[in-house]
């Protein structure tokens, strides 16, 4: 997977809505697939009542394939705002060759999304969100001395617990260590006029492309992590 993601804000006086800019394209070595998609925007609600969702359209296409999803996150609301439905996705999927609709998408992203063909009418749930976050754990480092201190898994590791064991105010506290050590080691390449040059992959930005990220190497190194 290579993924690169620049969010950009823009305030709406009852809302904050996140643009998410970035390369993102997805591998599947073993079927011969690459996918390539954009993120839906990220919608913070101030008023009347604070709540997160994601907003806006996106787009997935295999090259390979020719198959493309279009997909469309959206929230209704019903008077001052209140009630409605919330957290929706809806779309298709369909040959970019021919546009025949293949298959029907339908749900909500924090519970279930069904998968209708089109053909049959059958219907089957492809995602449980319940089920698939329930056996979410933070992955966990083996022996922190063997990785570099820049390894996420070890940079992030009790910021991720806690997110996992949803106690937010420990989260903030370590989140807030991670970026006060790294403004500080900012600082210090700063005084001795060093570049940050990443190991695996080369960074580039341009106005019309945004961010953008390609792996140096075919394949990295397993780091001694336990993805659970």
């Amino acid at each position: 997977m290579i993924w690169s993601q620049q969010p950009v804000p823009k305030f709406n006086g009852t809302s904050v809505e996140a643009k998410v800019h970035g390369k993102r394209k997805l591998k599947l070595v073993n079927h011969g697939e690459t996918y390539e998609m954009n993120c839906p925007h990220l919608l913070f609600k101030i008023l009347p009542i604070p709540g997160v969702n994601w907003v806006g359209n996106v787009n997935i296409r295999c090259l390979e394939t020719g198959l493309v999803a279009e997909l469309s996150y959206r929230s209704s609301h019903s008077f001052l705002g209140l009630g409605g439905n919330h957290k929706v996705i809806k779309g298709k999927i369909f040959h970019s060759s021919s546009l025949k609709v293949l298959y029907e998408v339908d749900g909500h992203w924090d519970s279930t999304v069904k998968l209708k063909d089109t053909n049959n009418g059958s219907v089957r749930v492809i995602y449980d969100a319940k089920q698939v976050i329930s056996g979410l754990k933070a992955p966990t480092v083996k022996d922190a001395k063997s990785v570099w201190p820049t390894e996420s898994a070890y940079v992030w590791g009790e910021t991720s617990q806690e997110i996992m064991n949803k106690n937010w105010e420990k989260a903030r506290e370590a989140k807030q260590v991670v970026e006060e050590e790294q403004r500080k080691l900012l600082r210090e390449r700063e005084s001795k006029q060093e570049s940050w040059n990443p190991k695996h992959f080369t960074v580039a930005y341009s106005k019309e492309e945004g961010w953008d990220c390609s792996p140096i190497h075919k394949w990295v190194s397993n780091a001694p992590i336990i993805a659970q």
